[in-house]
């Protein structure tokens, strides 16, 4: 039997940059912004959990998939 895995879902919190309702550039620069960090202080590093947090909340999970997979063929339209 397989066992479930509860995750707690918290809202990104709100960022003076995107005030708008729509969140699609608040998603796309923190999706950004996690792997740049990862990139320059290495994957370790507990600051660049915050754009991931939000990135989870902000985007839809198609969207994350996609660019994954763009990243890993590099394909990706954004320099990291």
């Amino acid at each position: 039997m397989s066992a479930i895995v509860t995750e707690e879902l918290v809202t990104a919190p709100f960022d003076p940059r995107f005030p708008n309702q729509n969140q699609t550039r608040y998603c796309w620069q923190s999706y950004v912004d996690f792997h740049r960090c990862q990139k320059i202080k290495g994957e370790d590093f507990a600051p660049c959990e915050y754009f991931q947090k939000v990135y989870k909340s902000v985007c839809p999970n198609s969207w994350i998939e996609k660019w994954d997979s763009q990243r890993e063929a590099g394909t990706f339209p954004k320099k990291i």
